[in-house]
């Protein structure tokens, strides 16, 4: 259910129209939320504003099979160790948020950040167990060959391509009960290239998803 080919050779306009219009924000994120199993929700309660962070979402490939790149970080024992991401990270002094998501997206896939080219963002999201507020930057490789990934190893374990088709399928969103920290969790996620992803990067996709099916808008 990709409404790109409806909008050929348009459909970069398309896009950057639905991430420019009222985005459904909370509303996407909610459903994909982690929770815990027998215990209440947990509350946080920070002193400090929460860090500003970007990611970016790079769409690859063309209209009838567009991927994005996915990272598996490392497992360094921190709190997203071993997880599925966007490439992205904190945003340093001086730094807006695209320039943030290029920087890292550079760093960690070893991309060049001169062929991508920005369309938009989604919702600003709280990652609340590292307390990021973080700004997800939509962006289109524009190279005139696919991208090459040089991953950096202290913080990339793999990357991988996720499919924008797998993403928007019917049956996308799963349910799958894990544990984390000693806590069990019941996650909805996407499985995607094969890989688990939930938690925050399940989040903010469930917004991307809602626009490309045209929900919740």
């Amino acid at each position: 259910m990709i409404p790109f080919h409806e909008h050929e050779p348009g459909w970069k306009d398309w896009l950057r129209n639905r991430l420019a219009s009222d985005l459904p924000g909370e509303r996407a994120h909610d459903p994909l939320r982690a929770v815990p199993i027998y215990e209440q929700r947990l509350r946080f309660t920070f002193d400090t504003p929460p860090k500003p962070g970007a990611v970016l979402l790079l769409l690859c490939g063309n209209p009838d099979d567009l991927w994005f790149p996915l990272i598996k970080r490392t497992e360094t024992g921190g709190v997203h160790s071993g997880q599925i991401s966007f490439p992205g990270g904190r945003t340093e002094a001086g730094e807006v948020a695209v320039e943030t998501a290029l920087r890292e997206a550079e760093e960690e896939i070893g991309i060049d950040k001169t062929e991508v080219e920005v369309i938009g963002q989604l919702s600003s999201f709280h990652v609340i167990p590292s307390h990021y507020l973080v700004d997800p930057i939509v962006g289109v490789w524009k190279g005139s060959a696919e991208p090459i990934f040089h991953p950096d190893s202290r913080e990339v374990a793999s990357v991988f391509r996720a499919s924008v088709r797998e993403l928007v399928a019917d049956e996308a969103i799963r349910q799958s009960e894990i544990t984390v920290r000693g806590h069990r969790i019941q996650a909805p996620h996407f499985t995607l290239h094969g890989e688990m992803v939930w938690g925050a990067t399940a989040m903010m996709l469930n917004e991307f998803r809602a626009l490309l099916r045209k929900e919740l808008t």
